[in-house]
């Protein structure tokens, strides 16, 4: 399993490879792949750098155009992708298919897009000119991708950077690289030219050789807070363009008027659903003390039921975290939990039984959470949720701002007051009324606030303000 550079396969130029298993079956080894470092980064940037003329040159129509074929070649292959997803990821094949579909609607979103990529004419202060804006392409840029949508995320990543007439070098997360280079050949075999997509495996070394080029005019990274921070300041010196989607700490607040049954309902989803490993996962719920106890009796009637299993078990609806670093954070931060008095409602363990040698773990509610505890305030990433009391809206709106993060947020009321009220107090940047507090749409903005967002969003017209630059011209006639 290799590399993509200038058109062509290749291994590493180390040699070196890096074993990739499934997480809900250890005994299943997908293969070896490619462990770059900085040699390879600079051979993909090379040949990047060598194909921006003439793919700018090309123009946005007939770039889209690459990007309905690479739609159609994705739609050829929905179920050899999404069956690598489930096999690398862990994540059940409905939930694979869904990305899939996902991958599919933001291609063809793009690809509309090729037709209005335009700026605006405006009018001037002197006679006989005209006044006028337009967009060109930063340059190249780097992709730097995660394990927990290793398709979708890397074509809202892809698909826009291409249109934009920008060339590209994808990093994506060590732990999923068999869905990387499926994608990659895709948009291959839809007649990407040589150089314009790159594909480099590898894990941190890969990275910052990446973000060390000077020649690379932007990084759109999407992971953790840490590594974010990380890129952005070791490129600030030269003033590298950054697109950072870091973590969530996602409040859905139920208040006492709140339809439970669908409340509860919006929570499992949110909560359990790709077994939680996603940015916009409900982590916390901020129930009035009101109609606490009915929605915890609620939840775990719901959660206890749940059966965990291998993503390919249809009867499963569960599938594991996808290693035992996760696997082990999730432990520890039910264990600190309790240690500062939350209670265990269902769940909290390994689980074991039945189940193939994997990454599983049962999934977990926790009672009476302290609003400023560690697993409160912090991602967890994993089928884990805390439920914290409040006592009315006022209450509630603090609890769900009291994070430094703000993905996304989500509020249950009959109340059309309190539905908008919350949409302009919610300090997060996706917000939902009445239905679960993850996913929107290939046109709407993917976007935080606070520590969760630092640049343009994506999937949405404002996705342009990173991969390009405007331009303004007068002419005299």
């Amino acid at each position: 399993m290799t590399n993509y550079v200038n058109g062509a396969w290749r291994p590493a130029v180390s040699g070196e490879t890096r074993t990739n298993t499934n997480p809900g079956d250890l005994s299943d080894v997908i293969g070896g792949f490619a462990e770059s470092d900085a040699a390879d980064v600079t051979a993909a940037v090379d040949a990047a750098h060598a194909a921006l003329p003439a793919w700018r040159d090309l123009g946005p129509i007939k770039r889209a155009a690459v990007l309905t074929r690479a739609q159609a070649g994705l739609a050829a292959r929905a179920d050899e992708v999404a069956a690598a997803i489930t096999r690398e990821q862990g994540k059940r094949l409905g939930e694979a298919r869904g990305e899939v579909d996902r991958s599919l609607a933001i291609l063809e979103y793009t690809a509309g897009e090729g037709r209005r990529l335009n700026g605006v004419t405006t009018p001037a202060e002197e006679p006989r000119t005209v006044a006028l804006t337009f967009r060109r392409p930063i340059g190249v840029v780097g992709l730097v991708t995660p394990w927990n949508f290793p398709l979708a995320i890397p074509v809202w990543k892809i698909a826009p950077a291409l249109l934009s007439g920008c060339t590209a070098v994808l990093k994506p997360s060590p732990f999923t690289p068999l869905t990387a280079q499926l994608l990659v050949e895709v948009f291959a075999d839809a007649g990407v030219p040589a150089g314009v997509l790159n594909l480099v495996q590898g894990d941190r070394a890969a990275g910052e050789a990446l973000v060390a080029d000077e020649r690379v005019a932007g990084i759109s990274f999407t992971g953790s807070l840490p590594v974010g921070r990380a890129i952005h300041v070791a490129g600030a010196h030269r003033l590298l363009r950054t697109q950072l989607e870091l973590g969530g700490k996602n409040a859905l607040i139920v208040l006492d008027d709140a339809d439970l049954d669908k409340a509860v309902a919006a929570i499992v989803h949110g909560a359990f659903g790709q077994s939680g490993q996603r940015c916009s996962a409900t982590s916390r719920v901020v129930v009035d003390v009101r109609v606490k106890e009915e929605l915890l009796a609620r939840l775990h009637d719901r959660v206890s039921a749940m059966r965990v299993g291998i993503g390919t078990d249809p009867s499963a609806d569960i599938g594991p975290v996808v290693n035992e670093e996760r696997l082990t954070a999730c432990l520890e931060a039910v264990r600190g939990a309790v240690d500062a008095g939350a209670k265990v409602v269902c769940g909290g363990e390994r689980a074991v039984d039945g189940l193939p040698e994997g990454y599983y773990l049962q999934p977990t509610v926790l009672r009476d959470v302290p609003w400023d505890s560690e697993i409160a305030q912090e991602e967890v990433f994993g089928p884990v949720l805390s439920v914290v009391d409040c006592d009315g809206f006022d209450d509630a709106m603090a609890i769900a701002n009291s994070v430094q993060y703000g993905m996304s947020g989500t509020i249950f009321t009959q109340d059309p007051a309190r539905m908008f009220e919350a949409l302009d107090r919610f300090e997060a940047g996706m917000l939902h009324v009445n239905r679960p507090g993850v996913g929107a749409y290939a046109h709407l903005p993917h976007m935080g606030s606070k520590m969760s967002q630092y640049g343009a969003p994506e999937c949405s017209p404002q996705v342009w303000d990173f991969y390009t630059e405007w331009r303004s011209a007068c002419i005299t006639y």
